[in-house]
């Protein structure tokens, strides 16, 4: 069932990010997914699934979000809570559960990733607590040099957009999730949703 990419927005990510990724919420779309070129997909596959392995746990998220995404608002809503990743599947997937909550309400989402070992690629798939369906297309891509890049096409206030991902600043103890929309094919960028996740 596609939903646009402000209810996305406003639901979580992911994140998701993922934070979703996640932890992002990332908006739900209505048109087809792409993902730039990662190289010799087929040569990562199947160590690429392992990619993930880095967030299993549970984690302290602290949450913004960009009240008025592509509007030049520059108010930012703040959330604090938590994220708990497990995986599925022997880690050809893994299931990521975020709970956030601040002055503008709660946020309970999550990503569901799945490995694709034809492709050396991840999908990240999102939904929000209460919307009984998966948001569509996924977000398409992977990780390299230490930095996922997830990207998508959705529709976001009538009119077409990118979406990017990325997950960032990897260490054993903490990690980043950023989410960015650009109206005009990539040329710029505009974040829009941002989580800090620390190690609990």
């Amino acid at each position: 069932m596609a939903m646009t990419a402000f209810r996305r927005f406003q639901n979580a990510a992911w994140i998701l990010a993922a934070a979703l990724s996640m932890h992002a919420p990332q908006a739900f779309s209505q048109s087809s997914s792409t993902a730039p070129e990662n190289g010799d997909r087929a040569a990562r596959a199947p160590e690429g699934q392992h990619d993930f392995d880095f967030e299993m746990g549970t984690w302290k998220t602290h949450l913004k979000r960009l009240r008025d995404p592509l509007s030049g608002s520059t108010t930012w809503i703040e959330y604090d809570g938590t994220t708990v990743v497990r995986p599925v599947w022997n880690g050809r997937a893994n299931l990521a559960e975020l709970e956030v909550g601040g002055p503008a309400g709660r946020i309970e989402a999550l990503s569901l990733r799945l490995y694709n070992s034809e492709t050396g690629q991840w999908s990240l798939n999102f939904s929000r607590s209460g919307s009984g369906s998966v948001g569509l297309p996924p977000a398409i891509g992977g990780f390299r040099n230490g930095r996922g890049e997830f990207y998508n096409q959705e529709t976001f206030n009538g009119k077409a957009i990118t979406v990017r991902f990325v997950i960032s600043d990897i260490t054993a103890t903490s990690c980043r999730f950023e989410q960015s929309f650009s109206d005009d094919g990539g040329k710029t960028w505009e974040v829009n949703w941002i989580a800090t996740d620390t190690r609990v």
